[in-house]
């Protein structure tokens, strides 16, 4: 699936893979193609420029690490984020189920 097919909920997405645990853009980039069994194989230039966005609005936050061989930026949730993650859950649980009930019939 393209970036331009998941437009609108990369954030999201975002959230929801860092919520569990802090890690750094190719991390997270490899979860989500890991959890979604492929279906998301986002590209860098996709997913960085909306982790930039995310850490401007407050929803993430950032650090270098110099736990891996070079240096790596590490992201993870704000209270904030968890609350916009939450939000974010309910407002696409809401929209999926009406739009299952438009296509199953």
């Amino acid at each position: 699936m393209s970036a331009t097919d998941l437009r609108g909920q990369i954030d999201l997405l975002l959230l929801s893979v860092l919520v569990a645990e802090p890690a750094h853009g190719y991390r997270v980039i490899e979860r989500l193609r890991e959890r979604s069994e492929g279906a998301f194989d986002l590209t860098e230039g996709t997913v960085y420029p909306a982790l930039h966005r995310l850490e401007r609005s407050g929803l993430l936050e950032s650090h270098w690490s110099d736990d891996a061989p070079r240096r790596r930026r590490v992201y993870a949730v704000t209270q904030a984020g968890r609350g916009s993650l939450a939000t974010r859950r309910r407002d696409w649980a809401a929209f999926a189920g009406a739009m299952q009930a438009v296509i199953a019939q």
